[in-house]
């Protein structure tokens, strides 16, 4: 039986994808749910032998997991990988390597139909952010066909890039299960103030988690 899968979509770049992810992992594996986490495609990646390595997105899944990091957990999570701190199709271009779309996919689907339980797939960069040389990340999630978590920062024009994101998938016919607003360093308004002003609009449920802090229980509910 296939996972029950969702994707991990992002409202922009460096606005928390990664933390709320880890999160809802953990809130998930404490109520004893077979639960798998991926991030198919990275960029920023340092080497595994790097000691910022611990700090990457792959490494923070990996330990919401409890699975140990070595080459073969980091690939089994993360299969591209990018040095460069760019969108992927620009950091592959750097690295003289390339990535289609349908292999992407193909990956995805494999690990659906090999998964039992939940899988979270985290997309990369923002909602529209190119994933290869013609497709971008909604591109990614459409041909998934699976629902998708809504992550947005707090920062000011975050409630506009939220709102602007949860049109995109609705006018694209992907199913939104919620909105998770992270928190944003020095931003002007507390999450819970963007979170109310996103939820007047967004018409579905909006959580606000500030990092490191705890997955909501109403938000693992949907899941």
């Amino acid at each position: 039986m296939a996972a029950r899968t969702v994707f991990v979509a992002g409202a922009g770049t460096e606005i928390g994808k990664t933390y709320v992810t880890a999160a809802l992992t953990r809130r998930l594996r404490a109520r004893g749910r077979p639960i798998r986490t991926l991030k198919p495609l990275a960029s920023g990646v340092p080497p595994l032998g790097d000691p910022a390595f611990a700090e990457s997105d792959t490494a923070r899944l990996l330990d919401a997991q409890d699975i140990a990091v070595d080459d073969a957990t980091v690939e089994a999570c993360s299969p591209w990988r990018f040095s460069a701190p760019l969108s992927p199709d620009q950091a592959a271009v750097l690295e003289g390597r390339s990535l289609a779309l349908p292999d992407l996919v193909a990956w995805c689907r494999a690990q659906i139909a090999g998964t039992e339980g939940t899988l979270l797939i985290e997309g990369v960069g923002g909602l529209m952010s190119p994933v290869t040389e013609t497709a971008t990340g909604l591109d990614w999630l459409r041909a998934l066909g699976v629902p998708a978590l809504l992550v947005s920062g707090s920062y000011l024009g975050a409630i506009s890039h939220a709102l602007t994101a949860c049109e995109t998938l609705r006018l694209h016919g992907v199913p939104l299960l919620a909105v998770a607003v992270s928190e944003s360093e020095g931003a002007p308004a507390p999450p819970a103030t963007v979170a109310a002003s996103i939820g007047r609009h967004a018409g579905v449920p909006v959580f606000r988690l500030r990092r490191d802090e705890a997955c909501p229980d109403a938000l693992a509910d949907l899941i």
